[in-house]
């Protein structure tokens, strides 16, 4: 419910009930600028947000929504100023830059028309170690043969201008300079370029830094190398064109360089080599509106990247507000292109606008509470990259209307003491109480105060409210449905003791920090459950007979039962385990117990049965019977059953005869043994006897072999030779 229904419950007069609401004021709404055929606009003249200023009126807790439109006008102006690293390892970058100009200019005038372009240069700060300071490297910091300009921090060459010619001359005019160390003092020439506006000649337009380098970056803190520790002050430094405090002031940091880039709606295009692409794509998440693009080794490719850069940056844009007014708080709400919606973070931006697209962004404005002074507070909302904001007027309802009608020195605050503002008393200065009957003179005493002190303790209202008039006006709380009370403030209803968590358990209200518990609950969070249905045992018993229902739980009088009811006991032997013993003495005479079975085995009803037949069954009596087996140590089984009447006597009925396991018959196994013996030895005679038959077929088969290989004529002795020799003269020709 709202509070203008509680007041109409009340039975108050809606006619005297005020219930001011906010509102929405346009005061200054210029269309976005719609280019008509082939004029051109004035810059002063082009709009690219809609409304221009606003005023609204802000009631406590009640948001105030209102509508941004965004256009990118055609042929919007644009300034281009090139700062590049002119250490020695940008010599063959220089020659590539210096026609940059004049085809900068060309590319550019595809997307305006009013395009201005300026160059500056930087080295390193000039002492040592970042430069060597021996005279001759003064004057030439590189070695061996080469002409190098001597060292310097940031040089502006050329002021920005619409002239690409004037650019190739001067900038075909630099020379090369070195240093010593890797990293380069880039951040102080970005510094200057920023905060110099004046002198480098920056427009009200689009403005872009392009940042040429192949190497790294010092930034705040680094300067302590060279005796350097006074912080960059941001502020412009330039004398006849150079920085002359690079000595003095410390690189500046991230954070104040993004706060100067931003206050002067430059937007950074960092033109890297691939070695330190990373390194320079982190730097791009810190600095908004701001892109990365990769620097070919001699920068043949920077126009391309150039343009590149320019039309990812302009193809998105971010709303963004300067500081809130304390307990102001904003939201906002994007309607991007192909009815893409954002919301929270997304709510900020749209991305892939093109010249001539219109987008809008709700923005919702909420303030929790009064200004201290009450006065009128102003935002601006931004758009990184552009020069245009929105001017917002926040205007907070802090007093009803009635206020402006009140009743000066009215009789009924104290004999004139106060105004009647809305029927109650608003005191004039130096009086306070409901009806400003009190002097602030006289509250300040210590006889008003000694009223406020509970039992003449030192505590004003128990430090829970203040002292007006001798009487304790207690403190108000966040949450209205916690309230001090009392004579002293010293009660309240939300300091009680808890439980699960909870005020009272959930079981009761907190009246002056003591819980007042529901009925069926007691203790001092209304913890203690008097209901003792939950600690009924299943035969009915509360806690099974063994301890006592103590809110809601049983508490076992006997350590060794457990349980919600006592009926768990892990610990615990059997029932027949646990008279085994005395059943074994009383009937058999043996056991652990037969020397002092009459001494603990008393109250036992012992008698025998002759078969197990006639024992008694559960089922037999009303008095629960239990049928036990048991093991003696003689590995015998003995039978017994066993019930407990109420005179706590054990009834027992056992088996006359144990059970005994019989001996073994000897016969058999002996027998078996020998036939498994003889068994055993034939067996393996029968195997010895197959293998020798399997060898002598195997070696009979390997000569049958062997004779039929042999192969000579029968008739003829293989090895016999003839005694006749004969000698043939070869000479002899047969005459």
């Amino acid at each position: 419910k709202s509070l203008f229904d509680f007041l109409k419950e009340r039975k108050c007069d809606e006619v005297k009930i005020e219930n001011p609401r906010g509102e929405v004021t346009i005061l200054k709404n210029k269309p976005v600028t719609v280019r008509v055929g082939n004029v051109k606009p004035k810059l002063n003249e082009i709009t690219q947000i809609q409304p221009q200023k606003l005023s609204l009126k802000l009631r406590s807790g009640e948001p105030q929504t209102f509508k941004l439109k965004f256009k990118r006008a055609e042929d919007y102006p644009i300034d281009l100023y090139y700062l590049m690293d002119l250490s020695f390892s940008m010599k063959d970058d220089l020659e590539n830059v210096k026609n940059l100009g004049t085809d900068l200019m060309k590319e550019m005038k595809k997307i305006t028309s009013d395009f201005r372009i300026g160059f500056g240069s930087f080295v390193e700060k000039t002492v040592m170690p970042y430069i060597s300071t021996t005279p001759a490297k003064l004057l030439n910091p590189c070695s061996g043969n080469q002409n190098c300009t001597s060292p310097f921090s940031y040089k502006n060459v050329l002021n920005l201008t619409d002239d690409g010619d004037k650019f190739n001359n001067l900038v075909s005019q630099q020379q090369i300079s070195g240093n010593l160390d890797s990293p380069e003092g880039g951040f102080d020439a970005i510094m200057q370029v920023a905060v110099c506006e004046e002198q480098i000649g920056w427009r009200n337009v689009t403005r872009l830094l392009v940042f040429s380098t192949d190497a790294g970056f010092h930034f705040a803190g680094d300067g302590k190398l060279g005796g350097i520790v006074l912080p960059n002050d941001g502020k412009c430094h330039l004398e006849n064109n150079f920085y002359t405090m690079s000595h003095y002031y410390d690189y500046p940091s991230i954070a104040h360089l993004v706060q100067k880039l931003g206050d002067h709606n430059i937007q950074t295009i960092f033109a890297v080599t691939e070695e330190f692409q990373p390194v320079y794509k982190e730097l791009k998440n810190l600095i908004p509106k701001s892109a990365v693009g990769t620097l070919s080794s001699n920068s043949s490719n920077v126009i391309k990247l150039i343009i590149d850069a320019y039309n990812s940056l302009s193809s998105e844009v971010i709303l963004e507000n300067t500081k809130l007014p304390e307990g102001v708080f904003l939201s906002y709400k994007s309607f991007c292109k192909n009815n893409v919606v954002g919301t929270g973070d997304n709510g900020r931006k749209c991305s892939n606008i093109s010249i001539g697209d219109e987008v809008e962004f709700e923005i919702s404005v909420t303030s929790q509470k009064c200004p201290s002074n009450g006065k009128p507070e102003t935002i601006n909302i931004k758009l990184p990259g552009f020069s245009e904001f929105v001017e917002v007027v926040l205007n907070f309802i802090c007093d009803c209307d009635c206020a402006a009608t009140g009743v000066p020195n009215s009789p009924e605050c104290n004999k004139g003491s106060g105004t009647l503002e809305c029927g109650a008393c608003k005191c004039n200065e130096g009086q306070i109480g409901q009806f400003c009957e009190c002097s602030q003179d006289e509250v300040q005493t210590n006889d008003m105060d000694a009223n406020c002190r509970k039992d003449n303790g030192t505590d004003i209202c128990s430090n829970n409210g203040e002292c007006v008039c001798g009487t304790c006006i207690c403190k108000k709380r966040e949450n209205p449905a916690e309230v001090y009370s009392g004579k002293y403030c010293d009660c309240d209803n939300f300091n009680c003791d808890r439980s699960n968590n909870k005020l009272c358990g959930g079981h009761g209200r907190c009246e002056c920090r003591k819980c007042i518990c529901d009925a069926n609950y007691t203790g001092n969070a209304c913890e203690c459950s008097m209901d003792s249905s939950t600690c009924l045992a299943k035969n009915g018993q509360e806690c099974n007979g063994r301890g006592k229902c103590e809110c809601g739980v049983c508490k076992c009088s006997d350590s060794k039962f457990q349980g919600p009811t006592c009926e768990l006991c892990p610990t615990c032997p059997g029932v027949c385990t646990e008279h085994k013993d005395c059943v074994q003495c009383l009937a058999f005479k043996t056991g652990e117990k037969k020397d002092t079975c009459q001494q603990e085995c008393t109250k036992y009803k012992l008698e025998k049965v002759t078969e197990r037949e006639r024992l008694p069954q559960p089922t037999d009596e009303p008095i629960p019977r239990a049928i036990c087996k048991e093991r003696d140590e003689n590995d015998c089984w003995f039978y017994f059953t066993l019930a407990v009447q109420e005179d706590d006597t054990k009834q027992v009925h056992v088996l006359e005869k144990p059970e005994c396991p019989a001996g073994p018959d000897i016969i058999p196994i002996v027998a078996g043994v020998v036939a498994g013996i003889v068994m055993i030895g034939l067996a393996l005679l029968l195997i010895w006897k197959l293998l020798m038959i399997i060898h002598d077929r195997r070696e009979f088969a390997k000569f049958e072999k062997e004779k039929m290989n042999a192969i000579w004529d029968t008739g003829e002795n293989p090895i016999y030779k003839s005694a006749v020799t004969t000698v043939v003269n070869p000479k002899y020709e047969g005459k």
